[in-house]
């Protein structure tokens, strides 16, 4: 393993699987599901994809991480602080209140039995310990955003089901990916407390052939959390998104 990749190495990945062994766009027939509500996107961002949507092959290519980084992806650190900007790092550190608004709105907006039915994924004190990092592999995942950015828009919108994939590259990064629809994301995963990982990404719109690296363009970077929400079940929290919404949700189901 070379030092300079070490974003969530695999020998990181054993000695944090070993310390919490001491200490779960998108919609089918998932947990409680509902109607969906559609908004219109905000200006810039491409509406999410129909339902039967499928990757095209430059989706595909962009889902690929890129194999040039071998040697990791973010300057070989596992501290998200030292990547992470500090206006993003304060909207991280506003988690709380992104819940409470965003839900209070939902709820305000008509929403109410909506957000209820969501269950733990739409609780903030969900996230479970042990058993954080998801195993490489493909997942379904679907998008919630709750509460209006700017007043204007709806309070609450879901989206239906489309593609998720978990991959540990040979340099020791653990990135999640949405692979499919108008509005995908890539990021990588980094250690941080014993309920929760917290993610470092940006998003793909369109038919972009790649995915941009956080960093690159301020209004498509997110930082958020992965937590567990119960068996092969995940979130994503994105608290504060660039686009639409106060809080924004990626569940994520093996």
């Amino acid at each position: 393993m070379r030092p300079t990749s070490l974003i969530l190495s695999l020998t990181t990945a054993t000695a944090l699987s070993a310390a919490l062994a001491a200490c779960g766009d998108n919609r089918p027939a998932g947990p409680a599901e509902t109607s969906p509500a559609v908004s219109e996107p905000a200006a810039g961002v491409p509406p999410q994809a129909a339902p039967e949507a499928t990757a095209t092959p430059q989706q595909q290519e962009a889902a690929t991480p890129d194999a040039s980084a071998g040697g990791g992806l973010q300057g070989g650190t596992d501290d998200w602080r030292k990547v992470a900007k500090p206006a993003d790092a304060s909207a991280l550190g506003r988690m709380d209140e992104a819940w409470r608004l965003a839900r209070a709105e939902a709820e305000k907006g008509g929403f109410s039995r909506q957000v209820e039915a969501l269950g733990p994924l739409a609780d903030p004190n969900a996230g479970q310990s042990g058993r954080l990092q998801p195993a490489p592999g493909t997942y379904r995942c679907r998008t919630i955003k709750m509460g209006s950015r700017d007043g204007g828009g709806l309070a609450y919108v879901d989206y239906p089901w489309f593609a998720c994939s978990v991959e540990l590259t040979p340099g020791g990064d653990l990135i999640l990916s949405k692979t499919t629809g108008s509005q995908r994301t890539q990021g990588l995963l980094y250690p941080d407390t014993d309920r929760r990982l917290v993610y470092v990404g940006a998003q793909a719109w369109g038919d972009e052939a790649h995915y941009p690296r956080y960093g690159q363009t301020a209004e498509r970077d997110q930082l958020g959390v992965l937590e567990r929400i119960g068996q092969n079940r995940w979130r994503l929290v994105v608290p504060w998104p660039k686009q639409e919404a106060k809080l924004e949700l990626l569940e994520i189901v093996r």
